[in-house]
């Protein structure tokens, strides 16, 4: 009786603010409370703890995604770095920050997380990308970018950085109201491309084979044991975990319901030959996560560690928290929070070919078959989690050139690279309709050309 009163309340308030109850099942009701307080701790407690947005903002930023998100309460424990998310005395989950993991939610046995011990940032005043140094701004760019991000703003496109690199320096970089150079944002699935980057590392030190089958020991007795870490790259592992944001689907039960991001996925079952067909799906970058994972020593800790050894260190991350699930493994698919700088290494590093700060973090051959076409009959222009210009009919942004490449993620997060330009642009924001990426960019790569000297 408990559960049919709690679905009549939710009911109700469902029609409170005006969204239509026409086609919704029973079950999208049962879930919705789940997915809606899992989503509202953990993307609340991010927004203010990690990235600095007010408690007012950060749930601005949620309710974008749903007006069913307007009927939850939340409560911030500053002494704790706990959030609360409760939906109409229906379902309450929490989330908890913890200072350089930022936050994940309290699902399951989390107490591993509490004994990580992270080691502090260090520092430099040197130039970008050695240290928090910006000698080279070119004054014209850098007006010319700020006129840029004031227009998206006016549009009401919610931009919150906008950088610039160019021949391997800062050039330009601009940052609305509230935000600054050292503001950690969501990258949402740009962090795919770093997991990518994370994988080639592994093989590069002879810690992963990408020619091993079955993947992972589960996969061995069924056609799963056909799937190659090339297939989970490419996205067209076959797998059934489609990119599907509703309550009880399997995307985002992963994201906001379970104790493990990877299960979900792992116990997927096959539904298409590898390789023949690109499906986009986090799931499939989250079971490349549980490989890292698996290969770092499969303990918070050493999870963290490997980050700290791989990345944060020689990258010299300061700005830079990839967060985990309640177990302990760093979320690949979405979690990562870094601010425009730090994003743009991930770009500069690919467009030098995988090295950065005199530190080679993936192989050249690798960085090569990163940026090739898959093999798909669908959808060719997407390489290893980086997403191509080229390889379809028509070129993905028209006005860029066409061996230009990006890590994307939701709300049109970019970190574009331009070889042939030498440049880097990144795109921070919250915008929850369409963004003029290609007209944008070739604007961009436009004054970086009539702005230069003798021009």
């Amino acid at each position: 009786m408990k559960k049919f009163l709690s679905i009549s309340v939710f009911t109700a308030a469902v029609l409170a603010v005006g969204v239509s109850l026409a086609g919704v099942t029973p079950s999208y009701l049962l879930n919705s409370p789940k997915m809606l307080t899992g989503m509202g701790a953990k993307l609340a407690c991010s927004g203010h703890y990690v990235s600095g947005l007010t408690k007012e903002q950060a749930f601005i930023d949620l309710q974008s995604y749903s007006p069913l998100l307007k009927l939850l309460d939340l409560e911030f424990d500053d002494e704790s770095g706990l959030v609360a998310a409760s939906l109409l005395g229906i379902k309450t989950t929490e989330a908890k920050y913890r200072e350089g993991l930022g936050c994940a939610l309290s699902i399951g046995d989390t107490e591993a997380l509490d004994s990580v011990k992270i080691s502090a940032a260090k520092v430099s005043n040197q130039d970008w990308p050695l240290g928090v140094g910006n000698s080279h701004i070119n004054p014209q760019w850098q007006q010319s970018l700020a006129q840029r991000l004031a227009q998206d703003n006016l549009a009401g496109l919610n931009t919150r950085a906008l950088l610039v690199i160019k021949d391997g320096q800062l050039v330009a970089e601009s940052y609305a109201p509230g935000f600054n150079a050292s503001s950690k944002l969501l990258g949402w699935s740009m962090a795919k491309s770093v997991t990518s980057l994370l994988l080639g590392h592994l093989e590069m030190n002879g810690q992963l084979d990408f020619s091993h089958k079955p993947v992972f020991s589960q996969w061995d007795a069924d056609e799963r044991a056909a799937i190659s870490i090339d297939d989970l790259l490419h996205m067209s592992s076959g797998l059934d975990f489609p990119e599907t944001y509703e309550p009880g689907a399997g995307a985002t039960d992963m994201l906001f319901a379970v104790h493990h991001a990877a299960e979900l996925p792992l116990a997927a079952a096959a539904v298409r030959s590898t390789g023949e067909y690109f499906e986009y799906s986090s799931g499939t970058t989250n079971l490349l996560s549980k490989l890292i994972y698996e290969a770092s020593g499969a303990t918070p800790q050493s999870n963290t560690d490997f980050l700290q050894k791989t990345l944060i260190e020689p990258l010299k991350l300061k700005d830079f928290v990839f967060e985990t699930d309640p177990s302990g493994m760093s979320v690949g698919s979405s979690y990562l929070y870094a601010s425009a700088r730090e994003w743009a290494k991930f770009g500069q590093l690919m467009l030098n070919g995988g090295e950065l700060n005199d530190y080679r973090l993936v192989s050249e051959n690798w960085v090569a078959r990163a940026l090739q076409p898959n093999e798909s009959d669908n959808t060719k222009s997407y390489g290893y989690q980086f997403w191509l210009n080229r390889g379809d009919d028509a070129l993905r942004w028209k006005d860029l050139p066409g061996e230009s490449f990006a890590a994307l993620g939701n709300r049109k997060q970019v970190v574009m690279v331009i070889p042939s330009q030498e440049t880097v642009i990144v795109r921070l924001g919250w915008t929850s309709g369409s963004y003029p990426t290609n007209t944008n960019f070739s604007e961009i790569l436009s004054f970086l050309q009539s702005d230069l000297p003798g021009s």
